[in-house]
């Protein structure tokens, strides 16, 4: 693989379903080496998980399962440990402000590599309803069945 290339990523595919993401940014998490092992191995789940500011006023990332690496040893990792996520104070400011006062919630929407570093993708995202649930598949429905009969008249 060529230096800095993506690899893989992990992503959270229900976060465009029960969340309207209002912005995305990228952030650094402090992970152990074999952490990383297994993030490279794509044995990581993050569809559970959610980003809390703490006390001491740093980002953590709360309820990602990084599995185990198969090949560590005795010492390996806990899987669902809490881990911190480097981010530039005021975009950690303005993250506490939207969470707190505006309602919205901050999820991690994907894992990837970037130049040889793990970086999770973050969206500041605000809970959908039931009726824009429904909303989004029935677009997403008819988007498909347009598309669809175009390629439909395309071929005959």
């Amino acid at each position: 693989m060529a230096k800095g290339a993506d690899t893989a990523a992990i992503c959270n595919r229900k976060a465009s379903h029960k969340y309207v993401i209002l912005e995305r940014l990228d952030a650094g998490i402090v992970l152990l080496g074999t952490e990383v092992k297994a993030i490279r191995a794509g044995s990581a789940q993050i569809g559970e998980a959610f980003v809390r500011i703490g006390r001491d006023g740093r980002p953590w990332l709360f309820a990602a399962n990084i599995e185990a690496y198969s090949h560590g040893t005795d010492s390996n990792h806990s899987p669902t440990r809490p881990r911190q996520l480097l981010l530039h104070g005021r975009e950690i400011a303005r993250l506490r402000v939207a969470s707190e006062k505006e309602g919205q919630t901050i999820v991690p929407l994907r894992l990837h590599m970037e130049h040889g570093l793990v970086k999770v993708e973050l969206g500041l995202c605000k809970g959908k309803q039931l009726h824009d649930k429904r909303e989004s598949l029935r677009r997403k429905t008819v988007e498909r069945e347009m598309e669809r009969a175009i390629t439909q008249r395309r071929k005959g």
